[in-house]
C-alpha cells in the first residue's frame, strides 16, 4: 500500500518502532495499551449519543493499513490516510481498514455498530471497478486470538459492531479484470456510525406492506420460473408481466425516500448524505500489464475428501459429493492454485486427484484444460483397491489423457514422505507400471530424508541429497522439504547438481510443520510478511513448483457449523486455509484466511519477478529482491510493508514504459 511521501514517512516511523509480539504472536502492527498516537479523544458531554447527530469521526478511530499487517484488538490507532494502490491487470490487491471506537454509542454491551458503504472506483475515461463484483468488502475475524478468517460483510446491512476497547479490521479487495483499461481509479470508502439494528426497527415496514412485498416477490418468482419447452412470445409476456410486478414494489411507501434521489443517493444512505460519514479516499494504478492466467508457478494444494464429506455429511460418489467438490476447487482457483483432492492410506499412501469424475466424463476435460490450472494430479485408484477392475481404469484414464493437449501438467502422487527401502520399493513398482502405459508420465514424490535401511551415503544429509539417484527413473518431480534446509540457502546448489534436467527432472520444495519462526510458513500468529515470503523463498531459491499437503484439515466434525479445531500435534493453522462458511453465517461459500490471501499475493510477487527477470536477467531480479530489502534469506526478510511497495513500484516503473 503506498502513500505520498509525508505520509509514508509517517508509516515508516510508525511500522520501524519497536513492537513486542503479544503472547508469542509476532505479528506486525501490534501494540500494548491505548496509545493515542496524538489523536485527541471525543468530548461528548454526558447523555445517550446519538449516532445521527454526530460526526462518525468524534466516535471512532479509522486508519488504513497493508494487507501484511496482523491488526490485533489492541491496535493503536494512527493517522488516517489516503490510500493509493498499485496493480496489474488479472490482479488482486487488498489493504485493510482499522476501527476503534472513542466512545460507546449503543445502549446494549457494545460499544456501537459501524455501516461501511464504497463507491465504484472510476477513470477519468469513464471506466470503472464496480463495488460487489471488483470490490469486495470482509470482516477480519479472530481464530485463537489471531485475525485470519475473512468473513464477508452482510450486503443487506453493511454493518459490523464494535466492542468497547477494542479495535476491528474490515479487509478490503479490489480485483481488476483482464480486460480493465489502464488508468487512474478513484473512490470514497464511507464510514458510518449508526443506531444497532435493534435501535433502527423503530420504524419497520408494516404488516400489509410485508405481506404485499412478499405476495409480489412470490409472483415474479413464479413468473419467472424457467420452462423447458416455452415458446419465446409466451416468455416475452412472462418477464412484462414480472416488470409490471417489480414496478408496483418501487412505489410503495417505504421506498418513496429513494425514488426522491439520484446517484449517490441511491446507493448511500443518509447519513452519509448529512455528511456525517468519514470518509477515506482510495486510489488505484492499474498499469498496462496482465498476470497470466496460468500461473508461472505450479502451486499444488491438497484438500481432503474425507474432511468434506464428513462435515457436510456426504456420501462419497453421490451427486452432493459431486456439487461440494467443484465447488470447492473453483473457488480456490482463484487464489492462482492448483488444487488436489486426497485421501490417505496406510504408511502414508495417499490418493491424489484433482478431477473427481473419470477422463470420458465432460467434466473432465473442462477441469483439466482450465488455463487457471498449473498443474493436476492424476488419480492412482489401486494405492487403495488393488483389483483388476481398477487397474483397467487406470489403463484407460492414462490412455485419454495423454492424448490431449494437457498432458504436460499432468503429475502422479502417490506416496508422501516415504521413509524406508520397502516404501521405496514400491513407488518403483508403480512406476513401472505407469510407465508401461506412458513412458513420459511424471511421478512427484515429497521426501525430507533418504531412505533408512540403504547404503546410499554416510551422512543423513547426503543420503537425503543422493535421493534422485535411488528414484531415477521412477520420479520426475523431486520435492523436497524446507525444513531440512533451515536457512542455509547454499544446500540447493547441493540438491540442484543431483538433478537431471535433461531427463525432465525437476526440483519442487513444501513446507508442512516446519520450518518454524522466523522462517517463512503459514502457522497462524506468523508476520504477515512472513507469510508472503514462502513464495519470495522458492522464487530465489529456483524451485519450478511447490506443494502444500493440506488446505481444509481440521479435526473431524459432523456438521458444517462445528467450531473449527486444529489438529492435535500440528502448529496452530497448520494444513488449513479456509474455513467452512456455515460456522460464521447461513452461507455456504469457504472462508478465506489473511493467510491464503498473503499466498496469493505471494504468488502475483512471482510474476511481478518473472516479468522484471524477463527484461533485466535472473540476476538483476535476484538484485532486485536484495535492493529493496523485500527478501535477503530465510531468516531475513521484510518485517514490514514498505519494501514490497518499493519492489512492486520498481517493476511498474522499469517494465510499463
Amino acid at each position: 500500500m503506498e502513500s505520498d511521501d509525508a505520509n509514508s514517512a509517517a508509516g515508516r516511523r510508525t511500522q520501524n518502532s519497536s513492537v513486542p509480539p503479544v503472547e508469542g504472536v509476532a505479528g506486525g502492527g501490534t501494540s500494548y495499551g491505548w496509545v493515542d498516537g496524538g489523536l485527541q479523544g471525543s468530548s461528548l458531554g454526558n447523555g445517550a449519543i446519538d449516532p445521527t447527530k454526530v460526526h462518525s469521526a468524534d466516535l471512532l478511530h479509522v486508519w488504513s493499513m497493508p494487507s501484511t499487517a496482523n491488526i490485533n484488538q489492541q491496535e493503536a490507532p494512527r493517522p488516517m490516510e489516503h490510500v493509493n494502490l498499485l496493480a496489474a491487470r488479472n490482479e488482486r490487491e487488498s489493504f485493510q481498514i482499522a476501527l476503534r471506537p472513542k466512545v460507546s454509542w449503543a445502549t446494549s454491551g457494545i460499544a456501537g455498530s459501524v455501516k461501511i458503504q464504497c463507491t465504484d472506483l472510476c477513470s477519468s475515461s469513464g471506466d470503472r471497478l464496480v463495488v460487489g463484483q471488483s470490490i469486495t468488502l470482509r470482516r477480519v475475524v479472530p481464530i485463537l486470538g489471531v485475525p485470519d478468517a475473512l468473513v464477508p460483510i452482510d450486503p443487506l446491512t453493511l454493518q459490523i459492531n464494535l466492542l468497547p476497547g477494542e479495535t476491528s479490521a474490515i479487509w478490503v479487495s479490489l480485483n481488476v479484470p483482464c480486460g480493465q483499461q489502464p488508468g487512474l481509479y478513484e473512490g470514497e470508502i464511507f464510514i458510518t456510525a449508526v443506531r444497532t439494528e435493534a435501535e433502527s426497527r423503530g420504524e419497520p415496514l408494516t404488516k400489509s406492506e410485508r405481506y404485499q412485498l412478499y405476495r409480489e416477490l412470490r409472483s415474479c418468482l413464479d413468473i419467472t420460473e424457467p420452462r423447458d419447452y416455452s415458446p419465446s412470445e409466451e416468455t416475452v409476456q412472462r418477464l412484462k408481466s414480472a416488470s409490471t410486478t417489480l414496478r408496483r414494489l418501487l412505489v410503495l411507501p417505504s421506498f418513496q425516500d429513494c425514488q426522491e434521489n439520484n446517484g449517490l443517493g441511491d446507493m448511500m444512505d443518509e447519513d452519509v448524505m448529512n455528511n456525517v460519514a468519514i470518509r477515506l479516499k482510495l486510489s488505484l494504478t492499474v498499469w498496462d500489464f496482465t498476470l497470466p492466467l496460468t500461473p508461472s508457478l505450479p502451486a499444488v494444494f491438497g484438500i481432503s475428501e474425507t474432511v468434506i464429506e464428513d462435515r457436510f455429511c456426504l456420501e462419497h460418489g453421490t451427486k452432493g459429493w459431486y456439487d461440494a467438490l467443484d465447488h470447492h476447487f473453483r473457488w480456490l482457483l482463484q487464489y492462482r492454485i492448483s488444487p488436489f483432492f486426497c485421501r490417505w492410506g496406510d504408511s502414508m499412501r495417499i490418493l491424489a486427484y484433482t478431477c473427481p469424475w473419470p477422463a470420458d466424463h465432460p467434466k473432465a476435460n473442462e477441469y483439466y484444460s482450465d488455463p487457471r490450472l498449473a498443474a493436476y494430479a492424476v488419480p492412482y485408484a489401486p494405492i487403495l483397491s488393488c483389483t483388476d477392475a481398477a487397474k483397467n481404469s487406470l489403463r484407460r484414464e492414462v490412455e485419454i489423457l495423454k492424448s490431449e493437449p494437457h498432458w504436460s501438467k499432468s503429475y502422479f502422487y502417490l506416496w508422501d514422505e516415504p521413509l524406508n527401502v520397502e516404501q521405496y520399493d514400491v513407488i518403483r513398482s508403480i512406476s513401472n507400471e505407469l510407465r508401461s502405459y506412458a513412458s513420459d508420465v511424471r511421478i512427484l514424490t515429497t521426501y525430507y530424508c533418504g531412505p533408512s535401511g540403504s547404503e546410499l551415503a554416510p551422512s543423513t544429509f547426503e543420503a537425503f541429497v543422493k535421493v534422485p539417484n535411488t528414484l531415477r527413473p521412477h520420479t520426475q518431480v523431486f520435492c523436497t522439504s524446507e525444513w531440512v534446509l533451515g536457512t542455509r540457502e547454499d544446500l540447493v546448489k547441493d540438491i540442484v547438481a543431483e538433478l537431471r534436467p535433461d531427463l525432465g527432472e525437476e526440483w519442487w520444495t513444501y513446507v508442512c510443520m516446519g520450518p518454524s519462526d522466523p522462517q517463512p510458513n503459514w502457522h497462524l500468529g506468523m508476520r504477515g510478511t512472513q507469510h508472503r515470503a514462502v513464495m519470495w523463498r522458492v522464487w530465489k531459491e529456483g524451485g519450478t513448483g511447490f506443494l502444500y499437503w493440506g488446505s481444509n484439515c481440521y479435526e473431524k466434525a459432523m456438521i458444517p457449523s462445528a467450531e473449527i479445531c486444529f489438529r492435535r500435534g500440528l502448529p496452530p493453522g497448520d494444513g488449513v486455509l479456509f474455513y467452512p462458511g456455515e460456522v460464521f453465517s447461513s452461507s455456504h461459500e469457504p472462508v478465506a484466511s489473511t493467510r491464503l490471501e498473503r499466498i496469493l499475493s505471494g504468488m502475483q510477487d512471482i510474476e511481478y519477478l518473472k516479468l522484471y527477470s524477463s527484461r533485466y536477467g535472473r540476476g538483476e531480479g535476484l538484485a532486485l529482491l536484495e535492493k529493496t530489502g523485500v527478501y535477503l534469506g530465510p531468516d531475513r526478510y521484510a518485517l514490514d510493508h514498505g519494501p514490497i511497495d518499493m519492489m512492486r513500484d520498481e517493476v511498474y516503473r522499469t517494465c510499463s514504459s
